[in-house]
């Protein structure tokens, strides 16, 4: 996994109280079409994509790429946690050569309001202490964004900095890494 770092890729799945993070399928293409074509997930993320093109686009087994987990609850997918690289063009750093880990998120509008996103994130940042001791890990929100604001403070992210990007004010946070036991 270079872009994370010297980790392999992907991990053993983890197993929280209710969801597993793992690997994408191909079993998961139809729910990451429904993920980017619908407007209420997409409307911080510059909009949905059309149905059309997704269903051209995607390929069989979507998001098959280091630093993304999908969100398995029953056995069927719900959302995607991924930790990238922060760009280094865009605002928002703090470490001094900049692409900081950077945590994101989608989840089917289904799957909201049950704390599955705070669970699933939870365990990745778990998951990225444990094998990248010490490196702190960024999110970046449109502070329009109430849901992703309230995650991000229940998360334990602090508030760095915000800024103008993407016509809107972006809410930019660090989370310190810690020991997998600590995060909860």
């Amino acid at each position: 996994m270079t872009e994370l770092g010297p980790v392999a890729w992907p991990p053993v799945p983890i197993r929280t109280e209710r969801l597993v993070l793992r690997g994408s399928e191909a079993r998961d293409r139809t729910a990451f079409i429904e993920l980017f074509a619908s407007p209420d997930v997409r409307t911080y993320l510059g909009g949905p994509r059309p149905r059309d093109e997704l269903e051209r686009a995607v390929p069989e087994v979507p998001g098959r790429r280091p630093g993304l987990f999908v969100i398995d609850l029953d056995g069927a997918m719900i959302g995607t946690v991924s930790l990238d690289r922060r760009d280094t063009e865009r605002p928002g750093h703090v470490l001094p050569g900049a692409g900081e880990a950077e945590l994101g998120y989608m989840f089917l509008p289904g799957a909201w309001g049950y704390g599955y996103a705070a669970e699933a994130c939870a365990a990745a940042l778990g998951w990225f202490a444990g094998a990248i001791p010490g490196e702190p890990v960024v999110l970046c929100t449109q502070t329009a964004n109430d849901r992703a604001m309230r995650l991000a403070a229940k998360l334990g992210f602090t508030e760095v900095e915000r800024f103008e990007e993407f016509g809107a004010e972006q809410w930019f946070g660090v989370w310190p890494s810690v020991t997998p036991t600590s995060v909860r």
